[in-house]
């Protein structure tokens, strides 16, 4: 007799499809304020410092409540927390439109910051439980595509929204997308996949079998400070900074520079300011295969560091090239590459989080996250400064590449292959 449900599509592969539609929703999100700058600066009469303190305000935000919502996940779980999530950051979203003065957006934005703030740490930790060991890399690959397609789709999207609504409305139409997400979620999603109705025990055996989770979970201090005694956290904190400083520099001033300093048209710039992301989504899931495949044939430290290493280099190069470039189209191009470059060492890192944190997955996870939006709340505003100071947008580019190549440094000395149990005495069978 034939098994029942063996020709089932698993269930874990639509839960991936289904995360990857909320990265695609936090960046629709995200990204949509850069495009509308222009028109908010000139309604309240804001100077560019002051605007790249309101795109801070939101990582400032999000940077401070990234541990605190992941250790909330690993108390009540991560459907609850998911849930309340994208229904605050949806919330804040719509409340952006609301604004009527620079101290009230600077507070708007603060509050979208917090409500954001888990989103994918819980992603990690959800694919810690869900996903076996050997697919986590080209599962945070799709992750990040989702997330990355929508960032280089939301600028010409947004941009032909101008034609017939105005900023504010377009906050309201972004921000109501995500309380039918959330309602979606909590009513189909489980923490575990033994508690999921659609999983088959074939699907379930083989993901508890092959998760590479310690087999008890354990809340108490001994497992939170484990995270931190971890040299290899420590290094993929620092590394992280670089990442998510390139990546505000797309989603901030990157269209106005290639307005105002390269003369692009609006054609062009539509095309130009989400290129890089575009370009992103094959690196992401490309980031992905590469890093299960080499982990599988070398093992975990080679698969994932020289995926890490190499990614970080060829990304501080070229940013060094389009720098210096006198083509404005070569300088876009090698911005693109650049950056996709940086992002073909995501599928590695947050994988690492997961084989370094196993159950403390969310709390390593979104201390590297925080780590790299403390890099995200300085990188608008200290590109803002240096541009006052030298009134040359090269040097930013030159210390984004500089920051890569720390980064770069970073991974010779991260051990994916040595996980937080081997630092914990082992945990007494549960009752």
């Amino acid at each position: 007799m034939p098994t029942v449900g063996a020709n089932r599509f698993p269930v874990r592969y639509k839960l991936v499809g289904i995360a990857a539609s909320l990265a695609a929703l936090t960046y629709l999100d995200r990204v949509c304020i850069s495009v509308l700058a222009p028109s908010i600066s000139k309604e309240f009469h804001l100077t560019q410092v002051q605007m790249s303190y309101v795109f801070s305000a939101f990582t400032l935000a999000y940077a401070a409540f990234e541990i605190p919502t992941a250790w909330w996940a690993d108390r009540i779980g991560s459907r609850a927390v998911v849930t309340r999530i994208v229904a605050w950051w949806s919330a804040f979203t719509i409340l952006t439109a609301t604004a009527f003065s620079y101290p009230s957006l600077l507070v708007l934005r603060f509050l979208f910051g917090i409500g954001e703030a888990g989103t994918w740490p819980n992603a990690a930790r959800v694919f810690s439980r869900w996903i076996p060991a050997r697919e986590r890399g080209i599962v945070q690959g799709v992750f990040f595509a989702g997330a990355h397609l929508s960032g280089a789709l939301t600028p010409a999207l947004v941009l032909w929204m101008t034609a017939f609504l105005s900023w504010r409305q377009i906050f309201v139409a972004c921000g109501t997308i995500g309380f039918f997400w959330a309602a979606g979620w909590y009513h189909w999603f489980r923490d575990e996949p033994g508690d999921h109705a659609s999983v088959h025990p074939d699907e379930r055996d083989m993901i508890l079998r092959e998760r590479n989770l310690s087999p008890h979970e354990s809340h108490d201090r001994g497992s939170f400070a484990a995270v931190f005694r971890h040299p290899s956290s420590w290094f993929l904190c620092l590394m992280y900074v670089a990442n998510t400083y390139g990546f505000y520099f797309l989603i901030t001033w990157l269209p106005t520079y290639l307005a105002d300093v390269r003369h692009f048209s609006k054609a062009e710039l539509a095309l130009f300011s989400g290129f890089p992301l575009m370009l992103s989504v094959f690196a992401d899931i490309f980031g992905g295969l590469t890093t299960d495949w080499m982990t599988t044939r070398f093992g975990t430290r080679f698969g994932r560091c020289s995926v890490g290493f190499a990614g970080y280099a060829i990304a501080g190069v070229t940013m060094v090239i389009a720098a210096g470039s006198d083509s404005a189209r070569t300088a876009g191009v090698l911005i693109g590459i650049s950056t996709a470059a940086s992002m073909f060492t995501l599928a590695p890192s947050w994988a690492s989080c997961i084989d370094i944190g196993e159950r403390r997955a969310g709390v390593l996870s979104a201390a590297m996250n925080t780590s790299g939006n403390i890099g995200g709340f300085l990188s608008p505003i200290v590109l803002a400064y240096l541009v006052r100071w030298f009134s040359n947008w090269a040097i930013p580019l030159y210390v984004l590449a500089g920051l890569y190549f720390v980064a770069a440094l970073c991974w010779l000395l991260i051990r994916p292959d040595r996980p937080i149990s081997s630092l914990m005495k082992p945990l007494p069978p549960l009752a």
